[in-house]
C-alpha cells in the first residue's frame, strides 16, 4: 500500500472523536462495499476543508469494527486509482473494546478539483457541505481553474455583467445556475464563467439550501 501510517491519538481519543459526530470534517463508515464510493468522500474532503474517515464505525457512533484487510486495500484504490489525481492519505488503526477501527485523514488540496471516477467511467467533483458529499457546481469547477488569477486584478463589467449582477442584487434569496442564464439571457457556459469571475472578486457567493445551490450578492463585512 501506498498510503502512510501516522500516529495522531496522542490528544484525542477515538472516543473522543466519535462524540463529535458526523460533521464537515469528519464521516463514519461501517463498511467499505464499493470503492467509487469511498473516492466520492476523499474527493469531498480533499477539494473541502481537509477530514477524516473512521472506517469501522456506524452511522450511530457504534463501534463495529473492520471487518477485513481488503478494505485497507480499497481505500488505497480509492484515493490513487479512483481519485484524479491521486490523493496522498495518512491512516492509522486503532483498537477499542477488542475492534479495529482504520482512521483515514485526508488533507485539503493544493490543486482543485479532485474528482472521483465513477462507476459508469465517468468523474465528478465532490464538495463536503456539514455531513454530506454534494456534486460540485460547474461554477466551483470554472472557479477552481480561475485559481491562478491574481486577486488584485481589475474587473471591468460590460452589459451583460452589470445585468446579472443587478438581478443578484435584487433577489436575495439568489438564483440557480438555470434560473439565472436563463433570466439574464445568456448561455449556460458565459453565466458560468461570468459567476466564477464574480466569486473570484468577492462580490457574489455560494450558498447550499435545500441541496441547491444559489448565487447571492455578497455582503459588505
Amino acid at each position: 500500500m501506498r498510503l502512510k501510517v501516522y500516529n495522531r491519538m496522542k490528544s484525542r481519543t477515538l472516543l473522543d472523536l466519535i462524540a463529535e459526530g458526523e460533521h464537515q470534517q469528519q464521516d463514519f463508515k461501517y463498511e467499505i462495499s464499493s470503492v467509487s464510493k469511498i473516492a466520492h468522500s476523499i474527493s469531498a474532503f480533499a477539494n473541502t476543508d481537509g477530514g477524516r474517515l473512521l472506517i469501522g464505525v456506524r452511522d450511530n457512533g457504534k463501534i463495529a469494527g473492520v471487518r477485513s484487510e481488503e478494505e485497507m486495500y480499497m481505500i488505497d484504490a480509492a484515493a490513487t486509482s479512483y481519485c484524479i489525481p491521486p490523493v496522498k492519505c495518512q491512516w492509522e488503526t486503532v483498537v477499542e473494546d477488542g475492534h479495529t477501527v482504520l482512521i483515514v485523514t485526508i488533507d485539503r488540496s493544493e490543486v482543485r478539483p479532485i474528482f472521483a471516477k465513477e462507476r459508469d467511467g465517468t468523474k465528478k467533483a465532490y464538495v463536503r457541505i456539514n455531513d454530506e458529499n454534494i456534486v460540485a457546481t460547474p461554477v466551483l469547477l470554472e472557479l477552481w481553474r480561475k485559481s491562478t488569477i491574481q486577486k488584485g486584478s481589475f474587473i471591468m463589467f460590460t452589459e451583460k455583467q452589470r445585468k446579472v449582477f443587478q438581478l443578484l442584487s435584487e433577489n436575495q434569496d439568489g438564483y440557480t445556475l438555470n434560473q439565472l442564464y436563463k433570466k439574464a439571457g445568456l448561455s449556460r457556459p458565459k453565466a458560468i464563467k461570468m459567476l466564477a469571475n464574480f466569486i473570484h472578486f468577492g462580490i457574489v457567493e455560494i450558498v447550499f439550501r435545500d441541496h441547491t445551490f444559489y448565487f447571492i450578492e455578497k455582503s459588505p463585512e
